[in-house]
């Protein structure tokens, strides 16, 4: 293996002192910008490569925030992370991304990856089967900060950045009673999760504020992706009376669902109205395009990100502890696979 250059061979290279060198890599100010640039060409030519790790080690600092969701394959937690890499990158930071594939034991593995890698802090939307956050102790005990996102474990003394999945899924079923449903099944993921969990709440309410009985019938907990639509069509197909409106918690599945009923004749919204979650971009290419909760993924990767920085900041060290949930604004945004009532 060839030889690892070090500031020293850089020194000897410029006939500089080894201090100037390593204040010139770190942009430090009183190093001329003649010299730094002349540093910096001579680094590069060398083929110099930074210690990262051992200066992290020397200021206590990696730099770099982990993360760790679900899936890394859905457009809600990418764009998620979008949001994420920008603050991050603005504020100087990295971002070590791992997916638990919805397994607790996952989840442990990468958290222990992460800890063990020196993050400054770590932003968590938990995996399907987590249903306690011991193996986030040891950052606890460092007193690294950790920010849940989306899906939140039930614990008073964490901080979540959330949206009201109960008052968006109450917002939709009343929607589809106004448009002249009676009959609505509800789509929805793992109810251990806080975010199905919730939604189906918001169901029950919505239902029994409009002077609906509520249905276990009417509930379908199903795994939530791009071949849902066949498993769940045949499903509701055999219910009697047939449904008359389809709440799925999430725009892909939502549309698989509406390709499957148009397969078999089935018109939507005329004889199923449907609506989707998350408002992503399949929702608006479907036709007829999918009414839909607009979840501001973007801006929960933003606002998890700059909470998680600002904790990091000398100034704002209690600003975890302080704020135990941040509740971001979502929306019903009507289309035509919902507006049934114009064909009665």
């Amino acid at each position: 293996m060839k030889k690892e250059i070090t500031i020293y061979d850089i020194a000897a290279n410029v006939g500089l002192s080894p201090t100037t060198v390593s204040r010139a890599l770190s942009n430090h100010p009183r190093v001329h910008v003649n010299t730094r640039k002349k540093i910096l060409d001579a680094a590069k030519l060398l083929g110099y490569q930074s210690n990262i790790f051992a200066s992290s080690l020397r200021k206590r600092r990696s730099k770099s925030i982990g993360v760790i969701v679900p899936k890394l394959n859905s457009p809600f937690q990418s764009s998620v992370l979008a949001g994420m890499e920008k603050i991050a990158s603005q504020s100087g930071y990295n971002l070590v991304i791992s997916q638990s594939m919805e397994s607790l034991e996952k989840e442990i593995s990468n958290t222990n990856i992460m800890y063990n890698s020196r993050v400054d802090g770590l932003l968590v939307s938990k995996a399907g089967t987590t249903d306690n956050i011991e193996h986030f102790q040891s950052f606890f005990n460092k007193e690294i900060p950790v920010l849940f996102f989306d899906r939140v474990p039930e614990n008073n003394h964490c901080t979540g950045v959330v949206i009201n999945n109960t008052q968006a899924i109450y917002d939709a079923t009343a929607h589809l009673i106004k448009e002249g449903c009676k009959r609505i099944v509800h789509v929805l993921g793992n109810l251990q999760i806080n975010v199905y969990a919730d939604r189906l709440k918001g169901y029950k309410y919505a239902l029994m504020d409009h002077g609906f009985v509520f249905n276990a019938e009417n509930v379908i907990s199903n795994e939530l992706d791009e071949d849902l639509g066949e498993r769940i069509v045949k499903k509701i197909l055999k219910l009697n009376p047939r449904p008359d409106g389809l709440l799925v918690s999430n725009d892909t599945s939502a549309a698989s669902c509406l390709m499957a009923l148009k397969k078999r004749g089935i018109q939507v919204p005329k004889d199923i109205a449907i609506v989707g979650f998350n408002n992503d971009l399949i929702s608006r290419m479907v036709e007829p395009n999918l009414s839909t909760i607009n979840y501001p993924s973007y801006h929960m990767g933003e606002v998890a990100m700059k909470n998680l920085i600002n904790h990091l900041g000398d100034e704002q060290q209690e600003i975890l502890q302080k704020t135990n949930t941040i509740t971001l604004r979502s929306e019903l945004i009507i289309r035509d696979s919902s507006k049934r009532s114009s064909y009665t």
